[in-house]
């Protein structure tokens, strides 16, 4: 089952079930994170609920995608109660692009970078039995509901920015109960769009470098994963296919198991506060940066699996500043 969460012309919010290129609105409610709500209040699945809700006939998937009108498959009405978060080095292969951006040349061969030791103790402890907590991987903060971009939308590109480069995940789609314990709503493609020049200067950079927007969806898939998973990246300039690659996903292709990622998240407990959302960045081995691709204003990425629908699709844009330096004022 996959779900969307999309506007009318006239701004009203629904929640919808793909089928084909048919959107089934789903009745009475108006949001996903208030379907997954009621799900877990009433101890039902989400396919369940929204058996329980029923579905009416709504407009063509392709007219809402067409008009922009597409939302991020979960999200919350308050953005300061939606965290986005990601853990990174879990795909056979992440290690070596980001150990050729950390390491220095003067450096022995023989002498790991902290990337690769990070690395290392996934493969040897990122997939513990099942109900045991595994090695702790690489976990960073990216922002709230603030910085999330629609499907279809650009990303804001700040002028401190030295790089605005594409990531392709999967991202997982929680809510948390009112018992203070979190849900997995599904699934969805996601792009972390981050700043890879600023990391490369220094490790100790990437809190700096996550600090961007970021997408996900526009389906959210319902339901188990398959364990391996191949999609496309591609960057699209003045209409022609700058860059493509194929990316690998899926645990059949990661060093941590989901089950370990999701541990060492939610074992925080301000990250269990009843009613909340979260997203969560599962990690990539492919990115254009990788191969000398160098985005800008004007590009689009283009993120693509066949088992979550409709690629999605969002470009980049320049943005003024905020804030400058000396903008702090006292009281």
């Amino acid at each position: 089952m996959r779900l969307i969460q999309f506007e009318t012309p006239e701004g009203r919010r629904h929640v919808g079930l793909i089928e084909g290129d048919s959107v089934q609105v789903v009745r009475n409610v108006r949001t996903t994170r208030d379907l997954a709500l009621n799900a877990i209040r009433h101890g039902r699945g989400l396919a369940d609920e929204v058996a329980v809700q029923g579905l009416d006939v709504g407009p063509r998937y392709g007219e809402v995608r067409e008009a922009q009108r597409l939302l991020p498959p979960l999200d919350h009405e308050d953005p300061a109660h939606c965290l986005v978060t990601g853990t990174g080095l879990t795909h056979l292969g992440s290690a070596s692009t980001r150990d050729k951006m950390h390491q220095q040349p003067v450096q022995a061969e023989a002498k790991l970078t902290d990337s690769m030791r990070m690395f290392n103790w996934g493969l040897e402890g990122g997939r513990p039995p099942a109900g045991q907590a595994g090695a702790q991987p690489e976990w960073f903060y990216k922002g709230d509901g603030s910085i999330v971009v629609r499907p279809g939308a650009d990303f804001q590109l700040p002028p401190f920015a030295e790089d605005a480069g594409e990531e392709p995940e999967l991202t997982g789609l929680y809510v948390i109960g009112d018992d203070g314990q979190p849900y997995r709503v599904g699934f969805a493609l996601g792009n972390e769009f981050s700043d890879h020049v600023m990391e490369r200067k220094n490790y100790l950079y990437l809190a700096h470098s996550k600090l961007r927007y970021c997408a996900y969806g526009p389906e959210l898939r319902v339901g188990a994963l398959p364990r391996a998973l191949t999609g496309q990246s591609r960057i699209v300039r003045n209409g022609e296919v700058l860059w493509e690659k194929e990316f690998l996903s899926g645990e059949d292709n990661m060093c941590h198991s989901l089950e370990n990622l999701e541990y060492h998240h939610f074992k925080y407990n301000q990250f269990l506060r009843p009613g909340d959302v979260h997203v969560h960045f599962f990690g990539t081995a492919t990115l254009s940066f990788a191969d000398g691709v160098k985005a800008q204003p004007g590009d689009r990425f283009e993120i693509s699996m066949p088992e979550f629908g409709e690629p999605l699709i969002n470009g980049i844009v320049p943005s003024e500043m905020a804030f400058t330096v000396g903008g702090v004022k006292g009281l």
